[in-house]
């Protein structure tokens, strides 16, 4: 029972899924972050499930990439965009640590936020619209959710935090730390050779795009926030997502053109 709970509290923090509400106590948040990559294979799956439609209806390429940009953010409930946007406005704002994680309270939605969730939106509708989603791309797409998924809640558990209220805490200091950086982390490399025997040289990129993404996550957290919160925690994932993304555009394209022939 525990363990379905576990899961049950990981979809219903982090997913707009309808799924039970269990009462959240110490044993079932213990390894919900555990749980949290799942939410990614869901939304591999909706994603296939999406261009399969798509293929036997006759569906234009725009609409099938409209989906496929939306899926993630339906399934999510927008909560990590939510984090993206905040820590864009924070960023933006170039002040110290301290007037940073103040913004990050805030719950106005500032020009940069707004400037960064378009550009954000354009690119990612664009690069889905540009990809051939064959079973290989789709494949590597799903691995991706689930990966950048297990390095964020590795990241939650592993990295300093910026301070000890909010959602990053609330998850951090409930979880068994040393356990949950250890499956993580374990689920993390398997995913990242999977990928990179699914994708091959598209997989290599893909993992070497969230590498860098997980490095700057934790220098800029480190140096401009004194520390991780659950709106970094978004705007790593969001980052993240792109990123591979656009790394899985780049081979295909460089594919296109033989460049590896």
């Amino acid at each position: 029972m525990n363990f379905f709970q576990t899961i049950a509290v990981a979809f219903a923090m982090f997913s707009a899924i309808p799924c039970p509400q269990p009462e959240w106590t110490e044993k079932n948040m213990r390894y919900s972050l555990c749980a949290f990559p799942l939410i990614g294979a869901v939304s591999g799956l909706l994603c296939w499930g999406w261009v399969a439609l798509m293929g036997y209806v006759g569906g234009s390429v725009l609409l099938q990439a409209g989906g496929l940009c939306a899926i993630p953010v339906l399934v999510t409930g927008g909560i990590h965009l939510d984090g993206y946007a905040d820590t864009s406005d924070a960023l933006g704002s170039y002040g110290s640590p301290e007037k940073k994680r103040e913004i990050l309270k805030d719950p106005r939605c500032g020009a940069f936020a707004v400037i960064r969730l378009c550009t954000w939106f354009v690119v990612y509708f664009a690069l889905c619209a540009s990809v051939k989603w064959d079973a290989r791309a789709l494949w590597c797409m799903g691995l991706a959710f689930v990966l950048e998924r297990s390095l964020s809640g590795f990241a939650n558990a592993a990295f300093p935090l910026a301070k000890n209220t909010g959602l990053a805490h609330t998850f951090a200091a409930a979880a068994d730390k040393k356990k949950v950086c250890a499956v993580l982390l374990a689920a993390s490399v398997v995913l990242a050779a999977a990928l990179i025997v699914v994708g091959r040289l598209a997989g290599v990129a893909m993992v070497l795009a969230a590498g860098w993404i997980l490095w700057r996550y934790y220098h800029i957290a480190q140096k401009q926030f004194g520390g991780i919160t659950g709106d970094l925690a978004g705007w790593f994932l969001q980052r993240a997502e792109i990123w591979m993304l656009g790394a899985l555009a780049a081979v295909q394209l460089l594919e296109g053109m033989k460049w590896f022939s």
